[in-house]
């Protein structure tokens, strides 16, 4: 059986993937999407968008998602469910396996298969997550103007979110292993000076509390032994992401955290032909706009590249 040829493959079906399918398929590059095992990708954690552009009353993450994926379809875009399990970019054409076993190669690829959000592991936590347990403030945090939050982490990240939240909320815990914070002292200094974060040094959590409504609480371990409940509405995480790099980063360039490394303000990675968009390559942002942006520039750079 001959091996299947695909001008433009994309991996991953988040903004960025679908945006770049848009893109791909009005150039009339003939793409490929494979969704992977998250079809819509982080933004389907989240329930309500309200900072997408063009929604002034927000828009469900899901129907938003749906709606990507069929404006892409609409336009030619051959959008599959299934997931790339094995790649090699060693080769010309570039060669990829989908579910352990169909292969198909490929002359130009764009790597969309994001970041997860790292969570603590408890079964609670999974329970409410969208029902308050949240990975990203920016994302969330206007839901619970006036109301009490905890934030997990004692990052640079967890800073900025503790402080982002300090300007909605009544108050904000953090919640942080050590006696210590690990941030920027610029970062520290700020959190310092925010009269209504209280951080609570030296805890664990042991359980996120609940009921039919969503999160109430938090139940924290502290190093001495001592066990607390604290009352919040919102339980937001700030402990990193894990980009999804690790089938390509045998041979595309990463840093240390294993985010896509870039040139420029471009997609273009280390291997020529291979671009790389969203939260892959995007340690920074994170945000469902500006993924969609960059899978924009990602299938753009792929058409100069094949038409070349």
């Amino acid at each position: 059986m001959d091996m299947e040829h695909v001008r433009c493959l994309i991996i991953g079906g988040g903004p960025a993937g679908y945006t770049a399918a848009i893109y791909a398929a009005r150039a009339a590059l003939s793409p490929v999407l494979y969704e992977g095992m998250e079809p819509g990708g982080q933004l389907t954690t989240t329930t309500v968008v309200e900072n997408f552009p063009g929604f002034p009353n927000g828009v469900d993450a899901n129907q938003l998602m749906a709606d990507m994926r069929s404006q892409a379809v609409n336009l030619g875009a051959d959008v599959r469910r299934g997931a790339v399990t094995a790649a090699d970019l060693g080769v010309r054409p570039f060669r990829v396996t989908v579910d352990g076993s169909a292969e198909l190669e490929a002359d130009a690829l764009i790597i969309a298969t994001g970041a997860t959000a790292r969570y603590l592991g408890l079964p609670s936590e999974q329970k409410f997550r969208g029902m308050g347990v949240s990975a990203c403030a920016t994302c969330d945090g206007f839901f619970y103007r006036r109301k009490d939050v905890a934030v997990v982490g004692g990052g640079d990240t967890a800073c900025e979110e503790a402080t982002y939240l300090a300007g909605l909320c009544r108050k904000v815990y953090m919640i942080v292993r050590r006696d210590v914070l690990r941030a920027s002292v610029a970062m520290q200094e700020r959190v310092k000076a925010t009269p209504n974060i209280e951080i609570l040094w030296n805890c664990n959590t042991q359980e996120v509390l609940g009921d039919a409504s969503g999160v109430t609480g938090a139940r924290l371990l502290r190093k001495d032994g001592e066990v607390f409940d604290i009352q919040v509405d919102g339980f937001f995480l700030a402990i990193g992401h894990h980009p999804a790099s690790e089938l390509f980063a045998p041979w595309v360039a990463t840093d240390p955290e294993g985010y896509i490394l870039t040139e420029g303000g471009s997609s273009r990675t280390s291997v020529e032909g291979v671009f790389a968009a969203g939260d892959v390559q995007d340690p920074v942002y994170r945000q469902a706009v500006n993924a969609a942006a960059s899978g924009c520039r990602a299938a753009l750079d792929a058409e100069k590249y094949l038409k070349r």
